[in-house]
């Protein structure tokens, strides 16, 4: 039996960073959310230039928090005259935000008036607290969000079925040693089923067993400047020869 879906409360720090009690961690750097997102998620997946001029792109998230992640990648897509023809962002959350929770959270970390409206509709577009496989579609149906609401173990191999398949991975879900069940053996090697012969990766951290997990499934990486004062995160690629640690 699956275990019922809990949200999550909407807790700040003092110093206004939205944090995690179950998790002991926070949503983002104290940095700034669109910061983070650009420079690790984004960037580190080499984003925009990689879906340009594609007719399809997806990513694949592990952790959609406060969906700032999503929020960053519509409005970089939006605002690149050689976009992608359409794009499909596919997401787990364990403990999903309700919308009011959602709204709150949105207000006090935004701090891109031109995000704001996305925002807004996202939070509009909200669906119910239920586990499962939710769709969204924005922009007239050129961008897709798929939310997954419960445990990854489950959800992944699902997604994995319907055919799933990521040309970049935005790996998030607070940090291994905070959160170990999203960084688990079996999660990668579900995620290395998922993903296009040229899929990415990124992720803000760089533990030592999340290099050996991406090394034993199919994955190299290589270490990139961290944000916000964090000295390194990981980026890379799938690959199909045996790799040799970077560390």
């Amino acid at each position: 039996m699956h275990e019922p879906l809990a949200s999550a409360p909407l807790v700040f720090r003092d110093d206004g960073t939205p944090y995690s009690p179950r998790h002991d961690d926070i949503y983002h750097s104290v940095a700034g959310a669109l910061a983070q997102a650009r420079h690790v998620f984004l960037n580190g997946n080499g984003l925009p230039e990689r879906w340009r001029e594609k007719t399809r792109f997806t990513v694949l998230e592990t952790g959609f928090g406060m969906g700032v992640n999503f929020l960053a990648t519509w409005a970089a897509w939006r605002d690149d005259p050689r976009r992608a023809t359409s794009i499909e962002f596919v997401s787990i959350e364990k403990h999903p935000f309700s919308a009011g929770d959602l709204r709150r959270a949105h207000a006090a970390i935004i701090d891109d008036q031109s995000i704001s409206p996305l925002a807004d509709a996202l939070a509009s577009a909200w669906p119910p607290l239920v586990a499962g496989v939710h769709r969204i579609e924005f922009d007239a149906g050129a961008l897709t969000l798929t939310l997954a609401f419960g445990d990854a173990a489950n959800l992944l191999p699902h997604l994995s079925e319907t055919g799933v398949s990521a040309d970049a991975i935005y790996l998030d879900g607070f940090a291994p040693a905070k959160n170990p069940d999203m960084w688990t053996p079996a999660i990668f090697a579900t995620l290395a089923d998922m993903t296009s012969e040229d899929a990415t990766f990124a992720t803000y951290t760089s533990a030592g067993d999340v290099k050996r997990a991406l090394l034993q499934n199919g994955f190299e990486y290589r270490k990139a400047p961290g944000f916000g004062g964090k000295r390194a995160m990981l980026i890379g690629k799938r690959s199909c020869s045996q790799t040799v640690n970077n560390s």
